[in-house]
């Protein structure tokens, strides 16, 4: 079973008399454990999609379907509670809470969640993502790649089928980049875990198994010539 389809994907904003088509019949299928890279010009409508994906949003048509679910046909409780149990979520912005160490803001999920153990499920995260040493650092106290680490654990903390990142590296150096997505990379082949990743830099795009390009509301195959 694919782990992600989209089928005649439509989203259609609307303002006044004005209306803009950010998808228009779009159409996508991920296999589970798939490493996908979603690139596209800016405004081209990459980070619409991920919020369709994410149950952040829902489509105008079409249909969002994640691991045989329809989250377009969930109403709002249903959909937070599927994208708890089976989705994680990256953004640019790391959003960690400034007055807890990096150890407390993996956790919290993990409390909010009733999970048993938490600040030990919590300690495994960050050695996962190389911050053993930094479990008691306030987010002001880490780098920027080391923020972003930390927001990964977070997002991995409920065990998700499915990691959705939204331009995580672009306010990060190239090296500190190259570093975050080198750990996506291992996380994704050592935890079988569905990667998508929406990115405007060539580069980032490269790293993943697959590249699909979003342009004029439609997703192709390959790389955006200039994105």
């Amino acid at each position: 079973m694919e782990m992600l389809s989209l089928h005649d994907l439509y989203k259609i904003y609307k303002e006044g008399d004005i209306e803009t088509v950010a998808l228009r019949g779009a159409n996508l299928a991920i296999q589970p454990g798939e490493f996908a890279a979603i690139t596209g010009r800016s405004g081209a409508g990459k980070s619409t999609l991920l919020s369709l994906i994410g149950g952040l949003a829902l489509p105008s048509a079409g249909q969002v379907v994640i691991n045989g679910t329809d989250i377009a046909r969930l109403d709002e409780a249903e959909r937070a509670a599927f994208r708890r149990e089976t989705i994680g979520i990256v953004y640019q912005a790391d959003n960690l809470i400034p007055f807890l160490t990096a150890l407390e803001n993996v956790m919290a999920p993990l409390q909010l969640a009733s999970q048993r153990n938490p600040a030990q499920r919590a300690r495994t995260l960050l050695a996962e993502v190389g911050l053993s040493e930094r479990l008691d650092h306030w987010p002001a106290m880490l780098s920027g790649g080391e923020r972003q680490r930390v927001a990964i654990a977070i997002a991995l903390a409920n065990n998700p089928k499915i990691l959705l990142a939204d331009e995580l590296t672009g306010e990060l150096d190239s090296v500190t980049a190259d570093k975050v997505m080198e750990l996506l990379g291992n996380l994704n082949a050592a935890l079988h875990l569905t990667l998508i990743i929406v990115t405007h830099n060539r580069n980032v795009a490269a790293r993943a198994q697959r590249q699909i390009k979003i342009d004029d509301g439609q997703l192709f195959e390959g790389e955006l010539s200039h994105v």
